[in-house]
């Protein structure tokens, strides 16, 4: 006797064979990354991130993708490091220096003119410092996959030029959140107050801060220069910032996309250095066009003397930048 099978049977286990087969060649990871980002659209950090990813997404035959949320609205830099070391965010750029809270390691880029200049910041974040910094931050849950610029600060203000210290004493700035840059304007004679980028425009218009400290694409987008037209040229910080990923989506993916994804940084990082030096030109013009008025400051003495204690109280509280500040002088 024949015994009849049932169609339906049949095309379900067709169904469940198809699926385990399936399976079978499925992709270690399907990734669709979250990103934070502080800046506007058709920022040099933007435009590199934006590439990034595609080129991630590209590279891992679409295992990665994400899409780059910008302008901050997915909370403040301090809220987007601790996101990311608990996977909340997938990838980010971040400025170095409020990292420093997480990773006191890499307050050692945050010592003012610990840098010769913005070549110097690049061979020596391409190099074994770089390579240490991102050790110490993988400890936290950050996978740093390349070094991005933000050129050198410098300080602006809403009620004078800075030639000297003494120009600063008694004047309000905000800083970014991080003891090192309270102590910096503090020993330049100022008051710092630690804020978050978003409230710094309105805190400048009423008056609430005197001046703050960026560098020219920063002061340039953020329109500071609208409530404050003073922009003195010490350039006491050269701050790298980071492209990174969160440990947790890093873990997801196969050590092939893993390489795959850090070439994708890499080659944004060259595209971001480039588009950043265009956009510092740019920026500069424009402003000088609005009619701020520049103050150039030759001899910068007096304000890198005045860092003595706070290199001093630096390493006193984190011995482990002591040999980074030597190696960090050392690298030609």
């Amino acid at each position: 006797m024949i015994k009849k099978f049932s169609t339906k049977k049949i095309g379900s286990a067709l169904l469940v064979s198809g699926a385990l087969a399936a399976s079978c060649f499925a992709p270690l990871a399907q990734a669709d990354w979250k990103g934070w980002n502080v800046h506007p659209a058709g920022y040099p950090v933007t435009v590199a991130m934006e590439s990034f990813i595609k080129e991630a997404e590209k590279a891992t035959d679409g295992r990665v993708s994400g899409r780059v949320y910008n302008g901050a609205i997915l909370g403040s830099q301090e809220d987007a490091i601790q996101m990311m070391q608990v996977g909340g965010i997938d990838f980010a750029e971040f400025n170095l220096g409020p990292i420093g809270a997480s990773v006191p390691e890499v307050n050692v880029v945050s010592l003012p003119f610990i840098f010769k200049d913005v070549e110097h910041m690049h061979r020596v974040m391409d190099g074994p410092v770089g390579d240490e910094l991102s050790k110490a931050m993988e400890k936290k849950g950050i996978i740093s996959l390349a070094w991005y610029d933000s050129g050198s600060r410098s300080f602006y203000d809403s009620r004078k030029p800075i030639k000297t210290p003494e120009d600063m004493k008694g004047m309000k700035f905000r800083v970014m959140n991080n003891e090192l840059y309270v102590g910096m304007v503090e020993a330049l004679g100022g008051n710092a107050t630690p804020m978050a980028y978003s409230e710094v425009y309105q805190s400048l218009k009423t008056g609430v801060v005197d001046g703050a400290e960026n560098n020219w694409p920063s002061y340039d987008s953020s329109n500071h220069f609208e409530v404050a037209k003073y922009y003195s040229l010490t350039q006491h910080l050269i701050l790298p910032e980071t492209l990174s990923v969160s440990a947790k989506a890093w873990a997801k993916l196969s050590p092939e996309d893993q390489k795959a994804v850090r070439k994708a940084a890499q080659d944004s990082a060259e595209f971001q250095r480039k588009l950043w030096a265009e956009k510092v030109t740019e920026s500069r013009e424009k402003l000088i066009k609005a009619g701020i008025q520049i103050t150039e400051i030759e001899d910068k003495s007096a304000f890198q003397d005045a860092m003595a204690p706070v290199y001093a109280k630096a390493v006193k509280d984190n011995p482990t930048l002591a040999p980074l500040i030597e190696k960090i002088r050392n690298t030609k």
